[in-house]
């Protein structure tokens, strides 16, 4: 059986890294190697069984298949991702409402929010920080009905003043009947300016920060003059 011996030696070793990294499966070119070199070496005398064989053969026609498949979803994987590219592109100008915290502020103009509430809550407050985390108005905003609710925070701090043009940050929390806290989630809207390539997925550009298109809840025409 020195042959075979041989053959098997042929194959990744799990003592040699540099092949164990190339290749630490059976493909079916390896598999049919061996296939190969135990009809050389079987038994004249003794052949291997015809349903043991058909078995093998059934294997590798299985290990090929496998094989070809993940070719074949790769390629539709690679064709989908350039597919999105191309699309998301066509996104610029439309208004999006997109899972975040983050408000553009222009000084002197209010900025619109949604907070999606759990539940029915007989209160919510927003608290919107600057971006050095500093509170700059706290907003009690009554009772709210469970899901979507279009929110805004007129863009002016605690002593009534207009704050200077940025970012900043709104924080929502409820309570419910009998004082219960309610889940909440903020959401903000914003047209898209561009789309960044930046890594793996496209982002897109909206209120100068990337948002993830997955973070995307609603999509819209832009408001005229916006």
């Amino acid at each position: 059986m020195s042959t075979v011996t041989s053959a098997l030696s042929s194959l990744p070793t799990v003592n040699d890294p540099t092949a164990v990294t190339a290749k630490n499966t059976l493909d079916k070119n390896s598999f049919l190697k061996l296939l190969t070199v135990q009809l050389q070496q079987q038994d004249p005398t003794a052949p291997m069984d015809s349903n043991a064989f058909v078995a093998q053969l059934a294997q590798f026609s299985s290990v090929e298949a496998l094989e070809n498949m993940g070719t074949k979803l790769d390629t539709i994987s690679l064709a989908q991702a350039n597919a999105n590219q191309l699309a998301v592109p066509q996104m610029i100008g439309k208004q999006v409402l997109y899972q975040s915290s983050a408000l553009q502020v222009t000084s002197g103009q209010a900025a619109a929010f949604s907070a999606t509430l759990g539940g029915d809550a007989t209160q919510v407050t927003a608290t919107i920080h600057d971006a050095s985390g500093k509170v700059v108005r706290t907003l009690q905003l009554g009772a709210a009905t469970a899901g979507a609710n279009a929110m805004s925070w007129d863009g002016k701090d605690l002593a009534g003043n207009a704050v200077p043009t940025g970012q900043y940050f709104v924080t929502v929390s409820a309570k419910g009947a009998g004082g219960a806290a309610v889940a909440t989630s903020t959401s903000v809207r914003g047209v898209v300016t561009g789309v960044s390539f930046d890594g793996s997925i496209p982002q897109l550009l909206v209120n100068g920060s990337t948002v993830k298109l997955a973070d995307v809840t609603e999509i819209s025409s832009a408001p005229s003059g916006g």
